[in-house]
């Protein structure tokens, strides 16, 4: 339930047989019921990220723009993506490396709306890599040739993570990356079965709690004010029904700008859709939900990825960015 940061080998994979699942399912915009209200599923991912979509729709955001909203948890982009070019969500949430695998790949998407953004602070941001409190390990340089936790190979994790290294003076391309979900790695570090662990909330502030020390706030490091994930949709639905896809961004952005100045609204909404306790809630560091998506971090993480492999073409930011 907590893998936030999509399998982008396994959206490759799903990519080619997007056009399929579309010819065999009901594609229309939207499930408009009567009295002009638009029923509007999202697909998305359980975690601390989507918490404005959660608090708009108690708040009315959605509603007040003709929009009955229903979410969808799904375990990643691998389901979220082609369910939204099927028609099956209209609107999906992603982190911005797996979209970018899927724009390489000709998949019919684009991003609507900002989803969530960096806090640009040193070691106060709700990603980064950690090391049991006696580790060698002082500082990101340390990590090169070391054994480094990630919940998904070849996608956001492996690129912040070797650029924090790079920008500690070390060499990061012999780095041994291991993929795990994000709750088993508190064990693993305590194990010894790597030496890192990259993580976000909740695991983050659970694993320091635990005497666990922060070598490196990878995304504060990867570029200023860095835009992580992102809204989405299809270019169907932009094509058929432009008017929701409008009305579905400015809810959107009410909705993160709201979340972004009561933090302790989001953190209570969390007790909606997560199984983070009393005490979790109110230790995480929570991301920015900026309204505007920073267009040139995005380029950095697309020129990052395409040095390190991760993109088989560089991509195309102009067809994928609003």
């Amino acid at each position: 339930m907590r893998r936030r940061l999509i399998a982008g080998l396994a959206l490759v994979l799903v990519a080619g047989t997007v056009a399929a699942c579309g010819s065999d399912k009901d594609s229309s915009s939207s499930g408009s019921s009567s009295g002009g209200v638009d029923k509007v599923k999202v697909g998305v991912i359980p975690i601390i990220d989507v918490a404005p979509i959660y608090l708009g729709q108690s708040k009315g955001f959605f509603k007040n723009r003709n929009i009955e909203l229903t979410m969808e948890a799904g375990q990643g982009g691998a389901a979220i993506v082609p369910g939204v070019v099927s028609g099956e969500f209209q609107f999906g949430f992603s982190n911005l490396t797996s979209l970018m695998i899927a724009q390489t790949k000709n998949v019919p998407i684009k991003a609507v709306a900002a989803g969530v953004a960096s806090t640009n602070v040193q070691a106060k941001d709700f990603g980064a890599v950690v090391v049991k409190g006696d580790s060698p390990i002082k500082t990101a340089k340390d990590l090169a040739g070391k054994k480094v936790s990630v919940n998904t190979l070849k996608n956001i994790g492996d690129t912040v993570t070797r650029e924090s290294v790079r920008k500690a003076g070390g060499d990061p391309s012999n780095i041994q990356f291991v993929e795990m979900p994000f709750p088993t790695m508190q064990a693993a570090l305590e194990k010894g079965d790597v030496d890192a662990s990259w993580v976000v909330e909740p695991q983050l502030s659970t694993i320091k709690a635990a005497g666990g020390r922060e070598v490196a706030s990878t995304f504060v490091d990867t570029a200023p004010n860095l835009t992580i994930a992102a809204y989405f949709t299809s270019q169907k639905l932009l094509a058929e029904n432009a008017d929701l896809a409008k009305r579905f961004t400015e809810a959107i952005n009410e909705s993160l700008t709201y979340a972004d100045a009561h933090p302790d609204e989001v953190r209570q909404i969390l007790t909606s859709y997560t199984k983070i306790d009393d005490k979790g809630r109110a230790a995480v560091i929570l991301p920015k939900w900026p309204v505007e998506i920073n267009k040139a971090s995005v380029q950095t993480l697309a020129d990052l990825g395409t040095k390190d492999g991760i993109f088989t073409t560089s991509p195309d930011l102009n067809k994928l960015l609003p």
